[in-house]
């Protein structure tokens, strides 16, 4: 018998992120790393266990292997529980067969003995690719003050941006009356950052009924949400007015790591009274080199610097040989970047070798886009890697150089 929940986490990590393009070309995209010694999943891990939640279901697909090994059995984040804990949730076979998840809302219909087992009051639905801090337990404690069927937390965004996102229209006290994707021409600001709270009761009952639709697309923005509105549910909106930023691009990817810059940045992640946690294996001390010089920039455990980096973010263990520079970039654990070889405007995933001399991407104000290079690729000596390129493997090399 398995002790009763309050509150049970679904997190949907099994999205391809296509459009990370060769950062997830070998690992999924929750499991991209982020800000030097994080991944993307340890936020939304962190998040749970500081708003004490501690009963976490990851339902994973696509490219699972890092990612699994990566969350292990939850230790990191305090989640190495008896009863509850993190626990991973592949597709599996069932009586009726095996069945690929087929979208957000199958994938939790498809694991409900998995919240049955806690009897929790509540469901947090949570999405495995966004970079914040947000205490889920408020939330909770709105949605339980208008003892909502489902509260739905939004952030407002510029209005010629609101067609990019699921947007919220709401009356005076926060109940949501109209709920648009993506809509061409949208009449609010309000838009979902893809975190759910639903009344258990409530949410069972529409995943059946939409597990049982044949037209439907098994989504919860497209169909359950939808449904709910459609019958008069009792829906909320939670404003959320701190950082929060969807990776699921390359420019928004860069773009979060920057926002890691400065004396005041925009995300914060020395705070101790909300900890992002993290499987990061220790290293030596950074070592700095006589010659080298580092401006605005966050160096992690590990890195040896005798170049120049500005204005970059660099994972543990990257050596940055004399004379080389690093600007306005992402350099992902362990990477080498040669002597003399600069590196502008370009993000390079683990374990990248750059040859003496090469030069990778442009300088950001000339660029036409940030050069990205997958995992455990060498770069040999003088090649010249072009801004906005895709490098999956060595062989886009060769069209590159």
């Amino acid at each position: 018998m398995f002790k009763k929940k309050e509150c049970v986490a679904m997190l949907l990590a099994g999205g391809q992120g296509s459009r990370l393009y060769a950062l997830t070309e070998k690992t999924a995209k929750p499991a991209v790393s982020f800000g030097g010694k994080y991944r993307i999943i340890d936020f939304p891990l962190s998040n749970c266990i500081n708003s004490g939640v501690d009963t976490v279901g990851v339902l994973t697909q696509y490219q699972p292997l890092v990612l699994n090994d990566y969350i292990g059995n939850g230790l990191p984040w305090d989640l190495d529980r008896a009863v509850g804990g993190v626990k991973i949730l592949p597709p599996y076979q069932g009586k009726k067969g095996a069945d690929w998840y087929k979208g957000t809302a199958n994938a939790i219909y498809q694991n409900l003995q998995f919240i049955d087992m806690y009897s929790p009051d509540y469901v947090i639905i949570l999405s495995g690719d966004h970079i914040y801090k947000m205490d889920y337990n408020k939330m909770l404690k709105a949605h339980k003050k208008m003892n909502a069927d489902c509260t739905i937390a939004v952030i407002d965004v510029p209005i010629e941006e609101a067609s990019r996102f699921g947007i919220m229209s709401v009356d005076e006290n926060d109940r949501i009356f109209k709920f648009a994707e993506k809509p061409k021409n949208p009449d609010s600001t309000k838009a979902s950052m893809g975190i759910y709270i639903f009344s258990k009761e409530c949410l069972f009952k529409y995943l059946i009924a939409d597990a049982a639709d044949p037209n439907s697309s098994n989504d919860f923005g497209k169909n359950i949400i939808p449904a709910m509105l459609a019958n008069g549910e009792k829906m909320y909106a939670y404003s959320f007015n701190d950082y929060w930023k969807d990776v699921g691009t390359i420019d928004s990817l860069w773009e979060a790591n920057m926002d890691l810059l400065g004396e005041e940045p925009a995300l914060n992640l020395n705070d101790e009274a909300w900890r992002i946690y993290s499987r990061h294996t220790a290293h030596s001390p950074q070592y700095v080199g006589a010659d080298a010089s580092i401006v605005n920039s966050s160096i992690t455990e590990g890195c040896d610097i005798y170049g120049t980096v500005r204005n970059s973010v660099l994972g543990s263990g990257v050596v940055v040989m004399p004379g080389a520079e690093v600007i306005d970039s992402v350099i992902m654990a362990d990477c080498v970047i040669g002597e003399g070889a600069c590196v502008s405007y370009a993000i390079l995933d683990s374990d990248v070798k750059v040859g003496n001399g090469c030069t990778v991407g442009k300088s950001r104000e000339k660029a036409k886009g940030i050069a990205v290079v997958g995992t455990g690729i060498s770069i040999p000596d003088g090649t010249t890697v072009e801004d906005g390129a895709m490098i999956y493997d060595s062989s886009d090399l060769v069209k590159e150089a």
